[in-house]
């Protein structure tokens, strides 16, 4: 499932900007993406702004707190609001972290996950779920983390054989690759190549956070760096372009500076875009 309703670069819909885009239309972003948990049920003026940019751009949606990764059943009541968000706002793709979020409690951040065939196994068939509550394909991101847990296959080969059981979409986020080839000393060019494009359906970038030389976290609270910049556009020479959506959480710049960030990216586009827009 290509997105082919979307092009070009999106911006990541916070309540923080939602003034300054709605007084410009958002005329800078091709596309928003919000996170559903922080919209469903909200009303009043921020209901009315929500929907006044959801008919002037498309809309995705982008989860946080499925837990696909985790232990503790679906939140099937979570899941039918979230279908329900979807529907009104004419919703065709929603997305969600390969990660654990959740155990007796939320846990309000994204653990990581041991890359093993049980694994795949156990998050495979809770896609499938979501995917029938939904009636919607899922598309699934690849995430930033700080610790391994013990498994036998590498991160590249775990994302893979998720994709392929499942037989759900990739969210592939470039930064996250990044952040992790890093903290975990492997190949991203080789991460990205290894991939499948057709499985591919949009990508993220967004800035981080340098802790140390051997430690970078995925903030997305400062502008994209210049190796994120080459690896997206590596990203887009091995699997052809895709939509792409720049996440900004906080520290937000003017408008103007992000709106820049996002003809950056559309420029990267443009240097590829002959070769073919979904790669070969």
């Amino acid at each position: 499932m290509h997105l082919a309703h979307l092009t070009g670069a999106g911006l990541g819909l916070r309540r923080g900007l939602l003034a300054e885009l709605i007084g410009d239309d958002a005329s800078g972003a091709d596309f928003l993406e919000v996170a559903p948990e922080n919209w469903i049920g909200v009303g009043g003026r921020l209901g009315k702004q929500l929907c006044a940019l959801s008919e002037r751009r498309p809309l995705l949606c982008h989860g946080l707190s499925l837990n696909l990764g985790g232990f503790a059943p679906l939140n099937l009541e979570l899941l039918h609001s979230i279908k329900g968000f979807l529907d009104e706002h004419g919703v065709l793709a929603y997305s969600e972290h390969l990660s654990a979020c959740a155990d007796d409690g939320q846990l309000y951040d994204l653990m990581p996950l041991p890359f093993s065939d049980e694994s795949v196994a156990r998050i495979a068939e809770r896609v499938r779920i979501v995917q029938d509550v939904l009636e919607r394909p899922l598309i699934i991101e690849n995430v930033s983390a700080y610790a391994r847990l013990p498994g036998e296959l590498d991160e590249a080969d775990f994302v893979r054989a998720v994709l392929e059981r499942a037989d759900c979409q990739l969210l592939l986020d470039v930064n996250n690759v990044y952040v992790n080839s890093l903290n975990f000393g492997f190949d991203a060019e080789a991460y990205i190549a290894a991939m499948p494009s057709e499985r591919i359906a949009y990508l993220h970038v967004a800035g981080h956070y340098d802790q140390a030389a051997d430690l970078k976290i995925d903030t997305h609270g400062a502008p994209v760096i210049d190796p994120v910049w080459a690896l997206l556009s590596s990203a887009y020479a091995q699997h052809g372009v895709r939509p792409t959506l720049l996440e900004r959480d906080f520290n937000f710049p003017p408008l103007a500076e992000l709106y820049a960030e996002l003809a950056h990216i559309r420029s990267l586009q443009q240097a590829v875009q002959p070769l073919s827009r979904y790669g070969t």
